[in-house]
């Protein structure tokens, strides 16, 4: 995987590092009203849906889809991140957990999705990477699979500050750790028109949205 499996672990070991304090980004202000708007269009964009979540953190986007989903595989590269979303109260009980890896995702054998969900995790892939995590998705849930993503905008006085950009467009934030320590992290904030040329070439019916705080991506894959 080269540098991709680089930034993976990266990643992992800084979401390591902030999984108990993670959520608080949820209370601040304004940000809470347009995450609350968020889920709940998740949450009826996925209604009756066998979906596989990728990246699912501490199960806060988890929590929403299980609301009106059929099923919910909920899947992290990090354990610590499991064990705090495992710890939610899923009325329905319609959620299962695994350790997953989005650039090279083993899932259970003979089970099947006809939706996808990434809360957050879209920009930390790669730009170079999209096509390759893309394929995987489509693997899991084919062709006429739904595709919902959410993600960050960039928001002034907001969102921390880019630090650098890489030869491929990638940009990078440092992150300050609980302990003191500061982290590189991957941190892309994709325009619409880079979004809906890159998902246009691989779907149909490609919808996107934004609210201040968010932007919520539907599609689906040909």
């Amino acid at each position: 995987m080269g540098n991709s499996g680089m930034v993976e672990n990266s990643l992992a070991e800084y979401y390591a590092a902030v999984a108990e304090v993670y959520e608080d980004k949820y209370l601040e202000p304004d940000l809470d009203e347009d995450a609350e708007a968020a889920a709940e269009h998740v949450s009826e964009a996925l209604a009756n849906h066998e979906v596989l979540e990728l990246g699912c953190g501490t199960g806060y986007w988890t929590e929403a889809i299980a609301e009106n989903a059929k099923s919910v595989l909920a899947t992290d590269i990090n354990a610590i991140m499991l064990e705090i979303a495992q710890e939610r109260d899923y009325v329905l009980e319609n959620v299962e957990f695994a350790e997953l890896d989005w650039l090279a995702p083993r899932l259970p054998e003979g089970r099947r999705f006809t939706a996808c969900f990434g809360g957050g995790m879209w920009s930390h892939v790669k730009r170079e990477d999209y096509t390759n995590v893309l394929k995987h998705i489509k693997s899991a849930i084919g062709p006429g699979g739904f595709l919902v993503l959410v993600d960050d905008n960039f928001v002034e006085d907001f969102t921390p500050p880019t630090a650098r950009t890489d030869a491929e467009g990638n940009t990078y934030q440092m992150r300050h750790l609980p302990d003191g320590s500061r982290m590189e992290v991957l941190k892309n904030f994709p325009s619409d028109s880079f979004l809906k040329k890159k998902f246009s070439a691989v779907a149909r019916d490609v919808r996107l949205s934004r609210n201040e705080y968010f932007w919520m991506l539907t599609c689906v894959l040909k």
